[in-house]
């Protein structure tokens, strides 16, 4: 679509620094175009707050706030952790959230009968790919604007000097200027003095953190959590049932009191470069720990390693943007049929940043003690295991035995 036939914009709008001075940019370079802001819901908290009078205020003709939280959980959170998905050890925090996200975005561009949807992300994330795959699977005909792939303003410092120029209030200033990312599942901090991987995070100085404490802030006293599992999806914590959403906002308050789920990473991000982050996922980090315990008596072994496999595509797949494509549904085929027998409990001991194993229970277990025992059993003979080691070691034995006349290296 040609720049002057651009009327009406869905503006992707969180109130933070980039799309704070999009708003005015967008007027100033489409035509006074009309500007319709659209907030996902996915757990920011206190972030949504006087979020409709700013974006009035910069010049959006109206806010649509669309709650998230429960669709985020259950249709993306879930998901990954039945695979096991990680990218790098990083528990996709962004990467699930996107997706969830720019579906509503299309659904309200679509509604609204918008030309164009414009979204904040820089030309050199990971988010631009996320939020335009997605786009694309809902209305690809749909123009998109990427003001950072087009205006002059080359850092976060200029972006402040232009909404100091507009008069556009901000959260954040120099000196705290760092990039964030926060819903229900994760926050994830970058920039500043975390660009150089040779320095430390400030876990303990005050404000960093925000969903819960460094390890040395922990309490001297570990706290036990007891987990239930149906098919992979957890559904009460301590004996109590609980919503998707309660129970991750639980196991956070839970985790982040006790220094739980904090990770820092140099990653490699889609583009090509490398990348610092420090992420916040207590919640997350505590459901993966005892979800993968759970498997380990719950799957046998050539599915449990095949599935490992699975975990590392899907992980890929998703962090890479690729959430609504054939392939994340047929993996979702596979983990699903897994996930059958992946019920029970798991006790975790939490304390000062570490996750203890404190016990595991299914009713489908494949852990059988009698034929593990070191004791006396009557269903395991021994002596089978010569036979065994025979023929496994065949191949190794033959070589041995018919190349003692090869040539020498």
């Amino acid at each position: 679509m040609k720049k002057e036939n651009i009327k009406k914009v869905v503006l992707a709008y969180s109130g933070g620094l980039d799309t704070s001075i999009i708003i005015p940019w967008l007027k100033e370079n489409y035509n006074n175009c009309e500007v319709i802001a659209v907030s996902g819901d996915v757990g920011q908290g206190t972030e949504l707050d006087g979020l409709e009078e700013k974006a009035i205020k910069t010049g959006a003709s109206k806010l649509y706030v669309l709650d998230l939280q429960k669709d985020y959980v259950e249709n993306y959170i879930w998901p990954c952790l039945k695979a096991g998905a990680k990218y790098e050890e990083y528990l996709l925090g962004t990467s699930h959230a996107r997706p969830c996200i720019a579906k509503g975005l299309a659904d309200i561009a679509i509604k609204e009968g918008a030309d164009a949807i414009c979204h904040g992300c820089t030309g050199k994330g990971n988010d631009q790919v996320r939020f335009e795959l997605t786009l694309k699977a809902f209305c690809p005909d749909m123009a998109i604007i990427a003001p950072w792939r087009e205006w002059n303003i080359k850092s976060r410092e200029e972006e402040i000097e232009y909404a100091e120029a507009h008069n556009i209030p901000l959260k954040i200033n120099r000196e705290t200027n760092y990039s964030k990312d926060k819903n229900l599942w994760h926050l994830s901090h970058e920039g500043l003095d975390l660009e150089s991987p040779a320095n430390e995070p400030q876990y303990n100085k005050e404000g960093f953190l925000e969903l819960g404490v460094s390890p040395e802030q922990a309490p001297d006293k570990p706290t036990y959590v007891k987990i239930h599992f149906e098919k992979g999806v957890p559904t009460a914590i301590d004996g109590k049932e609980m919503e998707a959403v309660e129970i991750v906002k639980t196991l956070n308050a839970l985790g982040g009191a006790n220094g739980i789920g904090l990770l820092d990473i140099v990653e490699n991000r889609l583009v090509g470069m490398k990348s610092r982050g420090v992420y916040e996922t207590p919640g997350g980090a505590i459901l993966y720990k005892a979800h993968e315990a759970l498997e380990t008596i719950t799957l046998d072994k050539e599915t449990s390693h095949f599935k490992a496999i699975v975990a590392q595509k899907y992980g890929e797949a998703v962090y890479n943007g690729q959430w609504f494509t054939p392939l994340r549904e047929a993996m979702d085929a596979f983990v699903d049929s897994t996930q059958q027998t992946v019920c029970g409990d798991v006790t975790l001991k939490l304390y000062k940043g570490n996750m203890i194993l404190a016990g595991i229970t299914s009713p489908y277990t494949l852990y059988d003690e009698q034929t593990a025992s070191f004791g006396e059993d009557e269903d395991y003979n021994q002596a089978d295991s010569a036979g065994f080691i025979n023929l496994f070691g065949l191949s190794i034995k033959e070589r041995a035995k018919l190349s003692k006349n090869w040539p020498q290296k």
